[in-house]
């Protein structure tokens, strides 16, 4: 859980705070922390959200494997909230729950399919500074997704980049959603390098 943010976490007011406070409390059991912190520039909060809302809605690339390649990004980027929200998410959508578990830790996990494997690696090489991303990695994922699909993983892969990095930045953490609904604690990510 959340315990200090680098900005405080705002009371959340008036009839559009409330209406953002019931949806919240009622498809996640409570308001995120998130919602606190980014509730001092509406605009931002609201667009962010929007721009979410229309990701879910893409269907042209398999639903776990973009579960999955968000996930790799939270783990690799260090955004324990994402990755606490998306597991829960996971748990929500029927997803493989093992396999979730396991995305801290997935190079050490033989839970993953070769493909499963190869996308868990674009989106870390998407992820990484400077990105490196190779033809080859974009070649076999085209090979066996095809063009529209690997156009919408790329795109989810920037968009967990875009939500992960600002969490950080701003110290929000997990809320404990994945422990609320009593799922099994994410494994530990491996040590780079080892």
């Amino acid at each position: 859980m959340t315990t200090t943010t680098r900005i405080p976490v705002a009371e959340i007011t008036g009839f559009k705070g409330w209406i953002i406070k019931r949806f919240a409390r009622r498809t996640l059991g409570q308001v995120p922390t998130s919602i606190g912190v980014y509730w001092h520039n509406q605009k931002v909060l609201m667009d962010m959200a929007s721009f979410g809302g229309k990701v879910k809605k893409w269907d042209a690339c398999d639903e776990q494997l973009k579960s999955f390649a968000h996930m790799a990004v939270a783990s690799m980027v260090g955004c324990t909230w994402c990755l606490d929200f998306n597991y829960f998410e996971a748990h929500n959508k029927n997803l493989d729950m093992t396999k979730a578990r396991e995305i801290p830790r997935w190079r050490d996990a033989d839970v993953f399919s070769s493909l499963e494997r190869e996308v868990l690696g674009y989106a870390e090489a998407m992820t990484e500074t400077e990105p490196t991303v190779t033809d080859e990695m974009v070649a076999s994922l085209r090979s066996q997704i095809g063009d529209a699909a690997l156009l919408e993983l790329t795109a989810v892969i920037a968009f967990a980049n875009s939500t992960t990095r600002p969490n950080v930045a701003l110290g929000i953490e997990s809320d404990g959603f994945a422990a609320a609904c009593g799922l099994e604690p994410l494994a530990e990510r491996a040590t780079v390098g080892s």
